[in-house]
């Protein structure tokens, strides 16, 4: 392992939650004697790397763990003017909100090499804290997602690959003094999907997005062709911003949630315009490490998802077009494990 955002209501609700829970010990309720429930919930952990296939240069790793809560679960914890704030947010849908921290490592090419590459891709690393609102109603999903974090060596890039290198023997990495430079970054993205067909046959999921921050600024669209028996959801997700990662969508809006498994097979394609990647581009605000990046991009994509019970296991196969002048497509896997409670 080496080191890689309208639903018109919607936006707020990731920043809403995370205060709020920061502030749940003020507004809690008394806790009830019978057991939480845990219903609709969910634990994530999204792991991508290219060495899977032995290379290791671009996108190189991304990590991504965090988890779930049902929207009325959330509602209980408060006995005060944030309880009424959510009921309006949630109302009439399968809503779901969603807390998570992740890091993403970027390099070039060759990591051997200790001076600066200018015409290979900057060495990067972004570390980030992230909310996500999600809501499901006749076959529709409409995710929200705010990340906020960190680029450049407070992103710990550098001292997370060296330990890795280091404990699988594998060769050091030498240019993170080249690295972009340290800034705080934001995104907030917007993701929607709808699905069309049955849950035990064939289903076809096109989505469309949008991300704006000074981390990246994008448009996405494409698609996800499925087949499989008692399919749940709206298909797998990568790190991508606005893929978000929750899974666990209300039981009345899935019929395949009475069943104890399920799989699913799949293919897709996501196409993006890029007006600003801080990770070729460099920083909106000062000089830094940046390349001529590509604005049109694309991902192919392809894997097998299952679930027996409450866990689930996917693995994406994800290839990338060139994102830089110079630079070459890239293939890497994305591997999701869940436990939706």
């Amino acid at each position: 392992m080496v080191g890689m955002c309208s639903h018109h209501a919607s936006w707020p609700a990731g920043a809403i939650l995370a205060l709020a829970l920061l502030a749940a010990p003020a507004y809690a309720a008394e806790l009830p004697d019978k057991p939480v429930d845990l219903r609709g919930s969910e634990i994530q952990i999204f792991i991508e790397n290219d060495s899977f296939r032995s290379s290791d240069q671009y996108y190189t790793n991304g990590i991504k763990i965090g988890g779930g809560i049902p929207a009325d679960k959330v509602s209980k914890l408060f006995t005060r003017p944030p309880n009424a704030l959510l009921d309006a947010i949630t109302e009439g849908a399968s809503n779901h909100f969603g807390l998570f921290l992740g890091q993403n490592m970027y390099t070039p090419r060759d990591i051997t090499i200790a001076a600066a590459q200018p015409y290979d891709r900057p060495w990067a690393a972004w570390l980030y804290i992230g909310a996500v609102a999600q809501s499901v109603k006749d076959d529709r999903l409409h995710t929200v997602e705010f990340d906020l974090g960190m680029v450049g060596p407070p992103a710990l890039g550098e001292p997370v690959q060296k330990f890795w290198h280091d404990l699988i023997n594998a060769a050091e990495p030498k240019g993170w003094d080249n690295q972009i430079r340290g800034e705080p970054g934001f995104m907030i993205s917007y993701l929607h999907k709808r699905r069309y067909g049955d849950s035990n046959g064939l289903q076809f999921v096109p989505h469309a997005g949008v991300t704006l921050g000074t981390i990246m600024t994008q448009a996405r669209a494409g698609g996800l062709l499925r087949v499989g028996q008692n399919m749940t959801g709206f298909g797998p997700d990568s790190i991508e911003p606005g893929g978000a990662m929750l899974k666990n969508t209300r039981r009345q809006q899935d019929e395949g949630r009475y069943q104890s498994w399920e799989w699913f097979a799949f293919a897709g394609v996501d196409g993006r315009l890029v007006a600003h990647n801080i990770f070729l581009d460099g920083s909106l605000f000062r000089d830094g490490p940046s390349i001529a990046s590509n604005n049109k991009v694309y991902d192919v994509t392809a894997g097998l998802s299952a679930r027996v019970d409450k866990v689930r296991l996917s693995v994406t196969r994800i290839k990338r077009s060139e994102e830089f002048d110079g630079g070459g497509k890239q293939r890497f896997y994305s591997i999701n494990f869940g436990i939706e409670f």
